[in-house]
């Protein structure tokens, strides 16, 4: 995968999640495809049956992943910068099975993500300018 950067497990730890971020400033190289990929994870430890998990299409316009989370029932929670396209910044949160049930909309472009508070049922969201928090109904998976 060309330009991987977020990595995240599944709750379970038996699925891994890898972003691949498109050409940064100053790369020289051709730079991923913002996209999100799935592998499973073996009793060994070892990675198998990669795939798409998502495109970050989303109605048209490609959002560009960066940090990712999981909640509690799996669910994965993505920062996204689409740059211009006003109303695609933010997050997208996505089933297991990779199909978009949710989008936080935020002014600016998000890099990074977590849960956190007491609960872990507060998500805060690291922006280009500005820091966000938004409690949530679901809390973030809890480190094993």
């Amino acid at each position: 995968m060309p330009d991987p950067n977020g990595l995240l497990f599944s709750p379970d730890y038996k699925k891994l999640y890898v972003i691949s971020t498109g050409k940064g400033p100053g790369d020289t190289g051709a730079g991923g495809k913002r996209d999100m990929h799935v592998f499973d994870v073996g009793p060994d430890n070892k990675l198998s049956n990669q795939r798409l998990f998502t495109d970050f299409m989303v109605d048209g316009i490609k959002c560009g992943p960066d940090g990712a989370r999981c909640d509690v029932d799996g669910n994965v929670w993505v920062s996204s910068n689409a740059f211009r396209e006003l109303g695609y910044s933010g997050v997208t949160v996505w089933t297991p099975e990779g199909k978009l049930i949710g989008r936080i909309r935020l002014p600016e472009s998000v890099a990074n993500l977590c849960f956190g508070g007491p609960k872990r049922n507060r998500l805060f969201m690291a922006a280009s300018q500005s820091l966000y928090a938004v409690y949530t109904r679901t809390q973030g998976a809890a480190p094993g």
